[in-house]
Protein backbone atom coordinates (compact mmCIF):
# COMPACT_ATOMS: atom_id res chain seq x y z
CA UNK A 1 0.00 0.00 0.00
CA UNK A 2 3.01 2.26 0.70
CA UNK A 3 4.58 1.83 -2.47
CA UNK A 4 1.23 2.62 -4.18
CA UNK A 5 0.86 5.67 -2.08
CA UNK A 6 4.80 6.68 -3.21
CA UNK A 7 4.30 6.03 -6.95
CA UNK A 8 1.24 8.00 -6.83
CA UNK A 9 2.07 10.66 -5.08
CA UNK A 10 5.11 10.92 -7.44
CA UNK A 11 3.14 10.64 -10.64
CA UNK A 12 1.43 13.73 -9.12
CA UNK A 13 3.99 15.40 -8.17
CA UNK A 14 5.27 14.98 -12.20
CA UNK A 15 1.74 15.90 -13.46
CA UNK A 16 2.25 19.35 -11.25
CA UNK A 17 5.52 20.07 -12.63
CA UNK A 18 4.45 19.31 -16.47
CA UNK A 19 1.67 21.79 -16.02
CA UNK A 20 3.36 24.77 -16.92
CA UNK A 21 5.32 23.67 -19.15
CA UNK A 22 2.02 22.33 -20.99
CA UNK A 23 0.40 25.65 -20.53
CA UNK A 24 3.50 27.70 -21.50
CA UNK A 25 3.53 25.55 -24.73
CA UNK A 26 0.06 26.45 -25.62
CA UNK A 27 0.77 30.22 -24.83
CA UNK A 28 3.80 29.82 -26.61
CA UNK A 29 1.82 28.55 -29.49
CA UNK A 30 -1.03 31.15 -29.19
CA UNK A 31 1.80 34.01 -29.47
CA UNK A 32 3.38 32.12 -32.38
CA UNK A 33 0.24 32.23 -34.45
CA UNK A 34 0.03 35.57 -33.79
CA UNK A 35 3.35 36.75 -35.23
CA UNK A 36 2.58 34.44 -38.30
CA UNK A 37 -0.43 36.55 -38.86
CA UNK A 38 1.12 39.78 -38.15
CA UNK A 39 4.12 39.29 -40.47
CA UNK A 40 0.92 37.88 -43.09
CA UNK A 41 -1.04 41.25 -42.43
CA UNK A 42 2.35 43.28 -43.05
CA UNK A 43 3.15 41.52 -46.47
CA UNK A 44 -0.82 41.19 -47.58
CA UNK A 45 -1.00 45.27 -46.81
CA UNK A 46 2.01 45.98 -48.42
CA UNK A 47 1.80 44.24 -51.21
CA UNK A 48 -1.50 45.96 -51.78
CA UNK A 49 -0.50 49.14 -51.43
CA UNK A 50 2.40 48.67 -53.80
CA UNK A 51 -0.11 47.48 -56.36
CA UNK A 52 -0.97 49.88 -59.26
CA UNK A 53 -4.45 50.69 -59.29
CA UNK A 54 -4.22 49.85 -62.91
CA UNK A 55 -3.39 45.93 -61.81
CA UNK A 56 -6.13 45.24 -59.63
CA UNK A 57 -8.04 43.81 -62.13
CA UNK A 58 -5.17 41.44 -63.32
CA UNK A 59 -6.42 37.87 -63.99
CA UNK A 60 -4.19 35.56 -65.09
CA UNK A 61 -7.10 33.83 -67.14
CA UNK A 62 -10.82 33.72 -67.50
CA UNK A 63 -12.52 32.14 -64.40
CA UNK A 64 -9.47 32.95 -62.22
CA UNK A 65 -9.82 35.86 -59.41
CA UNK A 66 -8.30 38.77 -60.16
CA UNK A 67 -5.66 40.67 -58.27
CA UNK A 68 -8.75 42.75 -56.43
CA UNK A 69 -10.65 39.87 -55.59
CA UNK A 70 -7.84 37.48 -54.18
CA UNK A 71 -7.00 40.61 -51.92
CA UNK A 72 -10.82 40.63 -50.75
CA UNK A 73 -11.33 36.62 -50.81
CA UNK A 74 -8.74 36.88 -48.21
CA UNK A 75 -10.28 39.70 -46.16
CA UNK A 76 -13.59 37.61 -46.33
CA UNK A 77 -11.75 34.37 -45.20
CA UNK A 78 -10.38 36.15 -41.95
CA UNK A 79 -13.72 37.19 -41.20
CA UNK A 80 -15.49 33.94 -41.97
CA UNK A 81 -12.62 32.04 -40.65
CA UNK A 82 -12.45 34.14 -37.08
CA UNK A 83 -16.28 32.47 -36.26
CA UNK A 84 -14.75 29.63 -35.80
CA UNK A 85 -12.98 31.08 -32.52
CA UNK A 86 -16.08 32.40 -31.90
CA UNK A 87 -15.82 36.33 -32.86
CA UNK A 88 -19.02 37.39 -35.41
CA UNK A 89 -18.30 39.51 -38.29
CA UNK A 90 -19.60 43.40 -37.64
CA UNK A 91 -22.99 43.80 -38.08
CA UNK A 92 -24.02 44.63 -41.24
CA UNK A 93 -20.58 43.37 -43.36
CA UNK A 94 -22.08 40.80 -46.24
CA UNK A 95 -18.86 38.44 -45.75
CA UNK A 96 -20.09 36.32 -48.55
CA UNK A 97 -20.15 39.32 -50.99
CA UNK A 98 -16.95 41.03 -50.17
CA UNK A 99 -14.84 39.45 -52.62
CA UNK A 100 -16.66 41.00 -55.63
CA UNK A 101 -17.60 44.07 -53.67
CA UNK A 102 -14.72 46.90 -54.99
CA UNK A 103 -12.39 47.73 -57.32
CA UNK A 104 -11.04 50.85 -55.47
CA UNK A 105 -7.16 50.20 -54.10
CA UNK A 106 -8.08 52.35 -51.46
CA UNK A 107 -10.78 50.92 -50.34
CA UNK A 108 -9.10 47.35 -50.97
CA UNK A 109 -5.94 48.15 -48.39
CA UNK A 110 -8.88 49.25 -45.90
CA UNK A 111 -10.66 46.18 -46.06
CA UNK A 112 -7.26 43.85 -45.44
CA UNK A 113 -6.25 45.86 -42.51
CA UNK A 114 -9.76 45.65 -40.55
CA UNK A 115 -10.09 42.06 -41.33
CA UNK A 116 -6.66 41.30 -40.66
CA UNK A 117 -7.47 43.26 -36.81
CA UNK A 118 -10.61 41.39 -36.65
CA UNK A 119 -9.02 37.69 -37.20
CA UNK A 120 -5.85 38.82 -34.64
CA UNK A 121 -8.93 39.58 -32.19
CA UNK A 122 -10.69 36.51 -32.56
CA UNK A 123 -7.16 34.50 -32.16
CA UNK A 124 -6.13 36.54 -28.85
CA UNK A 125 -9.55 34.93 -27.57
CA UNK A 126 -8.75 31.72 -28.13
CA UNK A 127 -7.03 31.13 -24.87
CA UNK A 128 -3.97 28.59 -23.91
CA UNK A 129 -5.66 25.49 -24.91
CA UNK A 130 -4.33 24.71 -27.93
CA UNK A 131 -5.75 21.05 -27.77
CA UNK A 132 -9.34 22.03 -27.10
CA UNK A 133 -12.18 20.36 -29.21
CA UNK A 134 -13.51 22.08 -31.85
CA UNK A 135 -15.11 22.05 -35.79
CA UNK A 136 -14.26 23.78 -38.51
CA UNK A 137 -15.33 23.34 -41.84
CA UNK A 138 -17.67 21.01 -40.87
CA UNK A 139 -14.72 18.86 -39.39
CA UNK A 140 -13.71 17.98 -35.94
CA UNK A 141 -9.68 19.87 -35.12
CA UNK A 142 -8.34 21.59 -32.51
CA UNK A 143 -7.96 24.94 -31.72
CA UNK A 144 -4.28 24.58 -33.14
CA UNK A 145 -5.32 22.65 -36.17
CA UNK A 146 -7.89 25.52 -36.83
CA UNK A 147 -4.78 28.03 -36.50
CA UNK A 148 -2.70 25.86 -39.13
CA UNK A 149 -5.86 26.13 -41.13
CA UNK A 150 -6.50 29.70 -41.22
CA UNK A 151 -2.58 30.56 -41.25
CA UNK A 152 -2.10 27.94 -44.21
CA UNK A 153 -5.10 29.34 -46.37
CA UNK A 154 -3.45 33.06 -46.12
CA UNK A 155 0.13 31.32 -46.84
CA UNK A 156 -1.53 29.79 -50.33
CA UNK A 157 -2.87 33.02 -50.96
CA UNK A 158 0.14 35.31 -50.24
CA UNK A 159 1.76 33.51 -52.68
CA UNK A 160 -0.28 33.58 -55.23
CA UNK A 161 -0.90 37.35 -54.55
CA UNK A 162 3.20 37.52 -55.28
CA UNK A 163 2.87 35.66 -58.42
CA UNK A 164 0.20 37.67 -59.65
CA UNK A 165 2.43 41.12 -58.56
CA UNK A 166 5.44 39.58 -60.29
CA UNK A 167 3.74 39.27 -63.62
CA UNK A 168 2.86 42.68 -63.35
CA UNK A 169 5.97 44.35 -62.97
CA UNK A 170 5.51 44.41 -58.64
CA UNK A 171 8.36 43.63 -56.40
CA UNK A 172 7.18 42.52 -53.29
CA UNK A 173 7.90 45.67 -51.01
CA UNK A 174 10.04 42.95 -48.26
CA UNK A 175 11.96 42.04 -50.96
CA UNK A 176 13.17 44.83 -52.84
Amino acid sequence: MHQQLRQLALLCAVALMAAPVMLADNHAFAEEAKGRLATLQEKFVGLAEATPADKLGYRPSDGVRSTAEVFLHVSSANYFVSRAFGTNPPEGLDVRGLEKSTTDKAEIVSRIKASFEHISGAIGNVGTDAEKPMRMFGRETTTRGALWTALGHLSEHLGQSIAYARANGVTPPWSE
